[in-house]
């Protein structure tokens, strides 16, 4: 079966009138296979129309007069439907987004990353969509970094791992491979840069253009050109010379 031959039945819900319609149009325009149900302006609103018309796909504003979109996730309880997030909004909510591996919108919205993202719905495993939904939700609520839980696409399907048991991840090509304290590795198809922006702050830093650390898993630091740090699993690792000053401010040690 193609990919748009798999038709998806979506709810769009913004606070915004012309934001709610330029994306409706937007869909009609680039994404085969996409039937609009209804278009909703608040929770209210939306969790009646997800209740009622039991859509396959939410597109979903992050921030609205009053009100979020993760209430609507909270009152639900059961989310049964795919979650595609729209924001302007580069803030908490959006890296706890990242983290639990669900796609968003930044707006203004893409063409080609609105399809992109509407095919990977098509494609996407409810019990996946699911299981990250509900770690989304923990995400939000927890009151200390160290308690985020991220989500880790495999081969398999998904691992949810905590991100203070992160030691270190490391650029392979297209790839990043991940590094836990239990001694397990994960690949990943996603590239470093990504985990960057995600993490930086969560204590995490760039020693090397292919090396992203947990500073709090440091064991020592040693001097040199660039110098390189040992970590708690016994991993040595190069510090570049052209990241060795930040890393120092980082960690506030004088050289």
């Amino acid at each position: 079966m193609k990919r748009s031959d798999l038709m998806l039945r979506a709810i769009i819900v913004d606070d915004e009138l012309k934001s709610r319609e330029s994306l409706k149009k937007m869909i009609s325009t680039f994404c085969e296979g996409v039937d609009v149900l209804s278009l909703c302006q608040n929770v209210a609103e939306a969790k009646e129309a997800c209740s009622q018309l039991k859509p396959d796909v939410v597109f979903l504003d992050v921030r609205m007069q009053g009100e979020t979109g993760f209430d609507l996730l909270d009152q639900l309880g059961t989310v049964d439907f795919k979650i595609i997030f729209t924001t302007a909004f580069s803030e908490y909510a959006l890296k706890a987004i990242k983290l639990s591996a669900i796609d968003y919108l930044l707006k203004p919205i893409d063409a080609d990353e609105l399809l992109e993202a509407v095919e990977k719905a098509k494609l996407q495993k409810n019990n996946n969509a699911l299981d990250r939904i509900q770690q989304l939700l923990q995400n939000t609520k927890v009151s200390g970094s160290e308690k985020f839980k991220m989500a880790l696409p495999t081969a398999e399907g998904l691992s949810f791992v905590e991100v203070r048991d992160i030691i270190y991840l490391k650029a392979s090509g297209a790839y990043t491979e991940i590094f836990l304290n239990s001694g397990q590795k994960h690949l990943v198809s996603r590239h470093l840069k990504e985990y960057d922006e995600t993490l930086s702050e969560q204590n995490f830093f760039r020693i090397h253009h292919s090396i992203l650390v947990n500073i709090d898993l440091i064991s020592s630091y040693v001097r040199g050109n660039g110098g390189y740090v040992v970590m708690t699993d016994g991993s040595t690792l190069d510090v570049s010379r052209r990241r060795k000053e930040a890393f120092l401010q980082r960690i506030g040690y004088k050289d």
